[in-house]
């Protein structure tokens, strides 16, 4: 390649909604991306599950699109970074042996909350290096729930993988994870499986990948790989370095260029998610503390539903997002004293409560259409603030600096209730939707030896496009409305276990 020409690299994010892939320049410039979407099927209530398939064809398309006209071998690197806590069972030759299981399914709840009293708060600081919940989510949970519902499957597994690692073993053939996604099964150091959580599963041990960081090169990729139905690669990728690759919030994390103490990110796509960073080892209640990567402890809290709350209303009102957002501006902050919790599939952080539903409070005869859809953008935002608040206990340092992402960024109206609503300065990222499959591939770059560290690389590569400035007035009225939100969950949390009781019954 000559001097003139720059290094590109290739990035993909195999979300909840859609398979992102973008061709950036070494640096992190976009180039070209596309956005190729797949469907989420609810066949039971509580269920919440993926046909494997359709991410590798978006992935096709995707690579296949953004590569168009792209000169052989130009293409250094790949990452992949996916969706987390959600877990496909393949055989030996990576064949699916069931739809795959979302994050946002909750049919192994009563299993979880099995396998979680097991432990004591002690014993899970022991073992994981703070506290945790065995929620419906983790891996360990769906692995014990797979077992009891489908034995003969379980028996055919050979591997339970996320999205991103089946998608590297079918480029490659190599079949490996990183410890940032396995959340609930390594250490606290991230260096090894926890004997103490695979162990809760008769074989898990034996189907699980080896544990790589997440810009460890797996190989190139090849043709044909020697697992699983093959791609004609195109010349492009020739000799092009795949790497392990990491859940999708850490490549948002490293999109953004949050790789400082006291740097936050906020996350808000189908789902919203809350991180920040230190640089210490310590933990808090509520939120995930991650192994160390590169010297730097995250500390981060998903929700169930950001922009799928705002989804799920306009289906509800059969009224378009445009229209949604447009009534809302109108609306004045506070909504009129009506509060929206975003609990519509439960609750992970930092409630992690599975019977949890969602609510409007305080509707009245004058409440209007208006009211109700700024509400749910601010309840959202509520849901952002109170992750917020743990993940920064559990870091130890004041989080001042906020980066915003994700789709919902797009709105500068949304933009702006989360700045008033978590009352300090929001950045909003130039990359906007894009910041997880950026920071995928920078990993692929430093991987390929283009970077020194993922660090560095997303420090360079990261770009504000605008900074939202709280206003006083707003954020002064909108935090008595917070102190309700909060206090509506302890005030109605016996209310939802009968509900979910009488749902189950």
């Amino acid at each position: 390649m000559n001097g003139s020409t720059p290094e590109l690299v290739l990035g993909i994010d195999v979300g909840t909604t859609a398979v992102k892939s973008a061709l950036f320049t070494a640096g992190g410039a976009l180039l070209r991306a596309n956005t190729t979407a797949h469907a989420m099927a609810r066949p039971e209530p509580g269920h919440a599950e993926q046909d494997p398939a359709a991410w590798w064809e978006g992935c096709l398309r995707g690579i296949a699109d953004v590569l168009d006209g792209t000169a052989a071998g130009a293409v250094r690197s790949v990452g992949v970074v996916s969706q987390v806590n959600t877990h496909v069972f393949v055989d030996d030759r990576l064949r699916p042996l069931a739809p795959a299981i979302t994050w946002q399914d909750q049919r192994c709840a009563a299993v979880a909350r099995e396998l979680d009293g097991r432990f004591t708060a002690e014993e899970k600081i022991r073992v994981w290096g703070g506290p945790i919940t065995l929620d419906a989510s983790r891996l360990v949970s769906r692995a014990a729930w797979f077992a009891r519902h489908h034995p003969e499957a379980w028996a055919r597994t050979r591997w339970v993988l996320s999205p991103k690692d089946w998608v590297n073993a079918r480029l490659t053939g190599v079949v490996a994870t990183d410890a940032l996604s396995s959340i609930g099964l390594v250490d606290g150091l991230g260096e090894r499986y926890a004997p103490e959580a695979v162990d809760l599963v008769d074989g898990l041990a034996d189907r699980l990948p080896p544990l790589h960081d997440p810009d460890a090169p797996l190989g190139p990729v090849l043709d044909p790989p020697p697992l699983g139905p093959v791609i004609d690669p195109p010349p492009a990728l020739s000799g092009a370095t795949v790497v392990t690759g990491t859940m999708d919030a850490f490549g948002s994390v490293y999109g953004s260029g949050t790789t400082e103490p006291g740097l936050a990110l906020l996350s808000c796509g189908t789902s919203l998610i809350v991180a920040g960073v230190s640089g210490q080892a310590r933990t808090g209640p509520g939120v995930v503390s991650f192994p160390p990567a590169k010297g730097l402890y995250v500390h981060a809290g998903p929700t169930q539903a950001g922009g799928d709350a705002l989804t799920w209303w306009s289906r509800a009102s059969a009224t378009s997002v445009p229209d949604l957002l447009a009534a809302a501006a109108t609306a004045t902050p506070g909504s009129s004293g009506v509060i929206f919790t975003p609990h519509l599939l439960g609750e992970r952080a930092p409630l992690w409560d599975s019977a949890v539903r969602g609510a409007f409070l305080g509707l009245g005869a004058a409440t209007t259409g208006a009211d109700l859809a700024r509400a749910v953008l601010e309840g959202v935002a509520m849901s952002g603030r109170q992750v917020l608040d743990a993940v920064e206990a559990a870091c130890g340092v004041p989080l001042t600096a906020v980066t915003l992402c994700g789709g919902g960024s797009r709105s500068d109206l949304w933009a702006q209730i989360f700045a008033d609503v978590l009352d300090r300065p929001v950045s909003r990222l130039a990359a906007r939707d894009s910041a997880a499959v950026l920071g995928a591939a920078l990993l692929g770059a430093v991987g390929a030896g283009l970077h020194p560290d993922i660090v560095s690389a997303g420090r360079d590569a990261s770009v504000v496009d605008r900074v939202f400035s709280p206003d006083p007035g707003n954020a002064k009225l909108l935090d008595p409305l917070y102190a309700v939100y909060t206090r509506s969950y302890e005030a109605l949390r016996d209310v939802h276990a009968r509900l979910d009781a009488w749902r189950e019954a």
